[in-house]
């Protein structure tokens, strides 16, 4: 994968972080842990202007988390909770649970965009909950553009330091994407119980 991503770098600068970090957002095939390192260490060797990475990288990541955002804007949150009433218990959530998802979110938007942007897996899926919301886009991308902006310097100068040890970063960044992973299917595991026992008794 590193020998993949170095080599469309080589082929096409920084318009290839620019296209690598939209697709990583959109349909995650490649994973920014492997892009930006990356290039880092190309901007580190001169091959690659710093700035420009960086901003390439950036402004990828933001178009791509933009695009999961307007389309959930545009489903809105009336359609998800008629269809989480309807089909919900297959899945263990309910309109109800869509609305408090949405208060926490108005209540706690930016924190909780900015949060989610500097961690592996929630900084691309914040987006569908915030754009379901209706999140204000004044809220929303400046909470964005500065977590990302954190996440993607972070990563860049992670591989501008460790000059092409990638597995050093790997050490760095798997344990926390296994952490964050693992606490992610340990609540929907537990939301799911606790959502159909209530059914149960309801029923």
């Amino acid at each position: 994968m590193v020998e993949t991503v170095a080599e469309i770098m080589a082929r096409t600068g920084v318009l290839g972080i620019f296209l690598l970090m939209l697709a990583e957002n959109l349909f995650p095939p490649i994973p920014s842990e492997v892009i930006m390192p990356v290039a880092g260490f190309a901007a580190a060797q001169g091959r690659l202007d710093p700035l420009a990475v960086f901003l390439a990288g950036l402004a990828g990541a933001v178009l791509g988390n933009a695009g999961w955002y307007e389309a959930s804007r545009a489903v809105g949150q009336e359609r998800v909770e008629r269809f989480a009433d309807r089909w919900g218990r297959y899945l263990g959530i309910t309109g109800e649970d869509v609305r408090g998802a949405s208060n926490w979110l108005t209540r706690w938007g930016a924190a909780a965009v900015f949060l989610c942007r500097c961690l592996p897996g929630p900084r691309t899926l914040i987006s569908v909950p915030a754009g379901i919301a209706r999140m204000n886009r004044w809220v929303f991308y400046p909470a964005t553009i500065l977590g990302t902006a954190l996440w993607t310097g972070f990563l860049m100068l992670a591989g501008w330091w460790f000059q092409g040890r990638w597995e050093q970063i790997g050490q760095w960044m798997e344990p926390v994407g296994v952490g964050v992973a693992a606490a992610a299917v340990l609540a929907y595991v537990w939301h799911l119980w606790r959502t159909r026992k209530r059914w149960k008794r309801e029923g």
